[in-house]
């Protein structure tokens, strides 16, 4: 604090920060669209506050502490209170108890990420699902479902075999929520971007996915932002499910393996 603070990737963190808030005026007066675009708004300024200042060199744990912070009111509080103004608070205290587990959810995440930081443990992945993605998960629905809402009154292109499960989606919402929770502080494995480098070699079928996407996005702008937080989503709790059944499957092979060693020792001691 004494050489003073790095101002540009702060300036990123404290959009990241407003964002939040006027996602959470919006969500107050029912603007949920507004306050679902202010939250990707968010993810976007998280996104870059990152690149920012590992690019010019200017990370530093203030950096990381506001970033914590922003994270909390932006990815934390504001989805929560977005999702109950628009489903939970019909279920008045378990409403209110899922939402107030979204939040604590995301501040134990952001401090078990602080703490493996400062004790200088890196990985190119995450352990739980990031508090971005969560939030991102949220509010990616909330645009999705908004456009159902509207009826013919939409203004934009949707993917109609989405659109028919948005009202199976709201009803199940809820249930979505307690289970972004548990995963943002469980050890389900993430991919983690910050260390990823488009100037390096990559496959041509990653060059195609980037493509497909980025056209999914131009083409069906909230309808494919959903797919994409869903499948992010899904990827971990895969991931996760492939690791412990090829974990069982070594064991039961090593297990298979030495059986023959116990015969033979067996047979020799009689």
């Amino acid at each position: 604090m004494l050489r003073g603070i790095y101002i540009l990737p702060s300036l990123i963190t404290t959009g990241n920060l407003a964002a939040g808030f006027v996602s959470m005026l919006y969500s107050i007066n029912m603007q949920f669209t507004h306050a679902a675009w202010c939250i990707i708004i968010a993810i976007g300024f998280d996104m870059l506050d990152g690149r920012v200042a590992r690019l010019t060199k200017s990370t530093s744990r203030f950096g990381v502490e506001l970033d914590s912070l922003a994270d909390l009111v932006s990815f934390g509080v504001a989805p929560s209170v977005l999702i109950y103004q628009m489903v939970l608070q019909t279920m008045h205290k378990p409403g209110i108890a899922i939402a107030l587990f979204f939040v604590i959810a995301s501040a134990l995440r952001l401090a078990k990420f602080n703490v493996k930081a400062q004790e200088g443990e890196s990985s190119s992945d995450f352990s739980g699902l990031p508090t971005p993605a969560a939030a991102g998960i949220i509010a990616s629905f909330v645009l999705s479902y908004e456009l159902f809402e509207q009826g013919e009154e939409i203004t934009v292109r949707t993917i109609p075999i989405l659109m028919k499960r948005m009202p199976f989606f709201f009803k199940t919402l809820p249930l979505l929520m307690i289970l972004v929770s548990f995963l943002m502080i469980s050890n389900v494995p993430y991919f983690g971007f910050k260390k990823f480098r488009f100037n390096r070699p990559k496959s041509l079928q990653f060059l195609i996915l980037i493509v497909i996407s980025i056209l999914l996005i131009i083409t069906y702008p909230q309808n494919s932002i959903f797919i994409i937080f869903m499948l992010y989503f899904l990827s971990g709790v895969f991931l996760y499910i492939l690791r412990y059944w090829r974990l069982q499957r070594s064991l039961k092979l090593s297990l298979r393996l030495k059986k023959p060693e116990r015969d033979t020792l067996k047979n020799v001691d009689e």
